[in-house]
């Protein structure tokens, strides 16, 4: 064998170890397939649930206002891989930097999934974007979460 064909065999043989090396790197670090929602509780909102922060308060308002108790919600807060799966009207897959750009002023956001049974028996599940603008909170979009 001459010296460039066992230069050329070593090196593919090194950058087979790297490849390897990083594929099996990527492999353990990844959480199986388990989706980002995983690890969010439904809660059930009724009467009595004590919310955690002024979006809970405003859906418990709604639902009181509306007679739709019992709600079950599922608060993700600011989970950008969570973000990442919601498609509403305005948004598909968006990210915060996209958010940034869409609400001028944006404070903060929130994303809320929401599970109620309406006055016609009627399940109804949607994923509800809250954006704060200047100290406001609004719906910024409604929609649902991609797998």
């Amino acid at each position: 064998m001459n010296k460039t064909v066992k230069i050329l065999v070593i090196f593919l043989a090194i950058d087979a170890v790297i490849a390897g090396f990083y594929f099996g790197i990527k492999a353990i670090s990844s959480n199986s397939g388990k989706s980002p929602t995983d690890a969010y509780e439904w809660k059930k909102m009724d009467e009595y649930y004590q919310p955690v922060d002024y979006v809970e308060q405003f859906i418990k308002d709604d639902a009181s206002e509306k007679g739709i108790f019992p709600v079950q919600i599922r608060n993700y807060g600011r989970n950008g891989d969570v973000l990442k799966r919601f498609k509403g009207k305005n948004f598909a897959r968006s990210s915060e930097s996209s958010l940034n750009l869409a609400f001028p002023g944006l404070d903060d956001w929130t994303l809320i999934d929401v599970k109620y049974k309406n006055e016609k028996g009627m399940e109804v599940a949607r994923t509800i974007l809250y954006v704060s603008i200047k100290n406001q909170w609004r719906v910024g979009d409604s929609g649902k979460l991609m797998k």
